[in-house]
């Protein structure tokens, strides 16, 4: 059996691909994002989720590696995370009470053969009406600082969203479904009947 990678620091594509079953080694990729590349946003993910993966390939003989790239789109405006507090509070008052996309990346590649599947996947995410104190109150928590967008689906940012359209797991960071079933085509099978 293959090494699988995930290749990204994120805790939360961890938790996601734990639930799966599969046994897997983490290497964050040290290739930094640029979301000024003029590219139409989900080849964007594409792009920065492949080049995630080719950083971390080097380093891997024969193994699976499994990278995303996940943004914020709105009106054409793409946000990543916020670094700083007034970032954050900016970003949660551009989101609020519209409706956005959620834009994840996701890279496969096998070190071994060559082979390298890149997909993005797409979710609408509506923001009921915010008050300014609700804005700053969730700010203060900490939580928006590493969350593209500003707010975390998974957490206490459920309580601003009025529906998704779409993978709940691709707004969290890792969309399952589209994932496991492009494992597929790795002879990475999730859900496989045992033969007798």
């Amino acid at each position: 059996m293959r090494k699988i990678i995930l290749a990204s620091a994120s805790p939360r594509r961890a938790e996601i691909l734990r639930m799966t079953g599969l046994k897997f080694d983490i290497a964050a990729s040290d290739y930094k994002e640029d979301l000024n590349l003029t590219l139409k946003p989900r080849a964007l993910a594409r792009f920065l989720s492949r080049k995630k993966a080719e950083a971390v390939a080097q380093k891997y003989k024969n193994a699976i590696i499994i990278t995303a790239d996940t943004f914020i789109v709105l009106k054409k405006k793409l946000l990543g995370k916020p670094h700083t507090y007034k970032e954050a509070e900016k970003m949660l008052r551009m989101l609020n009470g519209k409706a956005h996309s959620v834009i994840t990346g996701f890279t496969i590649m096998d070190t071994g053969s060559g082979n390298i599947l890149s997909r993005s996947v797409e979710t609408r995410v509506h923001f009921r009406k915010l008050d300014a104190g609700e804005i700053k109150a969730y700010v203060k928590t900490g939580e928006p600082l590493d969350k593209a967008g500003a707010y975390a689906i998974q957490g206490l940012g459920a309580v601003f969203i009025e529906k998704i359209d779409g993978d709940f797991f691709n707004v969290v960071g890792l969309p399952l479904s589209a994932l496991t079933e492009s494992l597929k085509k790795f002879g990475i099978y999730i859900l496989k009947e045992k033969s007798s």
